[in-house]
């Protein structure tokens, strides 16, 4: 099975249980982008993120047998919500390797959701190994956040729907911006727009100083973040692009687009203000990118992805407070 038809097959196995989305826009980004912006509001997925469509791909293709066996997986909060609820809609027992400093919002729905939730320190401790102590004696499956052939497909149902969207908008030529960790949902929207729309383009957004998939498409060759956390944008800090997803992400994609924590909360209040949605840091870097680097963006329309909307009241009262009144 090609990529793109195991894009198809994991659009079939979320039919009726994933969200589809709306394409959004607004006169007043479209000013501030200097062309027609339109949002792919992903927030609005289930358990508030895109992560929902990879976890349902990956847990409703396991075997009656690997699923009496359960799952384990490591996330930052939002893979782990998306795990976390498709194992519970599933009927088997899920374990969650997250980072000690990931948002409370995160690890208290995770833990909601009915999961075991395993915290570790992700500046001083290796996240496989805490995953395979976790896993001694258990024989659990492993679905990794993004190096996951299911989760890459169902990732890839994101880009299906921008197609049909867009196509509905008649928007024929684009340039479609994407919040980067790994690169599952990055890779997945390439794959499917490869197919569907051929004119775009994708490109991944990451913010300063975790620009780990910028440098490598830059230098050809997967690099690596020297910090491995400190971020607001927690959802999108992995130490590298996947080895699954970085071949992707090189042949389809175009150049990395890099922005600043305030860009991101710049465009967290923007979101609230115009489209009136919740948007966490992390899944607002494409939105900044679009509003903030028009000069980098080569097409007459763009399209950002906003992955995810799980913050805590805190950044986004910060986020409102900072730039809720700056247009």
């Amino acid at each position: 099975m090609s990529d793109y038809e195991m894009i198809e097959a994991a659009a079939k196995r979320l039919d009726g249980h994933a969200v589809k989305t709306p394409l959004l826009s607004s006169p007043f980004l479209d000013e501030i982008a200097g062309r027609p912006l339109f949002v792919k509001a992903e927030c609005l997925q289930r358990t508030g993120s895109f992560k929902f469509r990879g976890a349902w791909s990956a847990i409703s293709a396991l075997t009656d047998n690997e699923r009496k066996r359960g799952v384990i997986a490591f996330s930052s909060g939002n893979h782990a919500q998306g795990i976390a609820l498709a194992a519970q809609m599933n009927g088997i027992p899920a374990v969650i390797i997250m980072p000690s400093d990931a948002p409370e919002v995160k690890i208290k729905n995770t833990k909601a959701l009915g999961a075991e939730v395993v915290l570790y320190d992700r500046a001083t401790e290796d996240r496989d190994e805490v995953a395979a102590e976790s896993n001694k004696g258990r024989d659990l499956i492993l679905v990794k956040p993004f190096d996951n052939a299911y989760v890459i497909a169902g990732q890839g149902t994101t880009g299906l729907e921008i197609a049909a969207q867009a196509a509905e908008a008649g928007v024929k030529d684009a340039e479609v911006l994407v919040c980067c960790g790994g690169g599952g949902l990055t890779s997945g929207i390439a794959l499917a727009l490869e197919k569907t729309a051929p004119n775009f383009t994708v490109r991944p957004c990451e913010p300063q100083d975790f620009d780990d998939v910028a440098r490598s498409l830059k230098s050809g060759k997967i690099e690596t973040n020297t910090r491995r956390s400190g971020s607001l944008c927690d959802a999108i800090v992995t130490p590298s692009p996947g080895e699954m997803t970085f071949p992707i992400l090189k042949r389809l994609c175009g150049a990395g687009i890099v922005v600043t924590e305030d860009e991101c909360l710049h465009a967290m209040a923007l979101a609230f203000d115009r489209l009136k949605i919740v948007v966490e840091p992390g899944g607002a870097v494409a939105l900044a990118a679009a509003l903030f680097h028009g000069d980098n963006i080569k097409t007459d329309a763009v399209i950002a992805v906003t992955t995810g909307g799980n913050v805590d009241v805190p950044v986004f009262q910060m986020a409102l407070e900072r730039f809720g009144d700056k247009g």
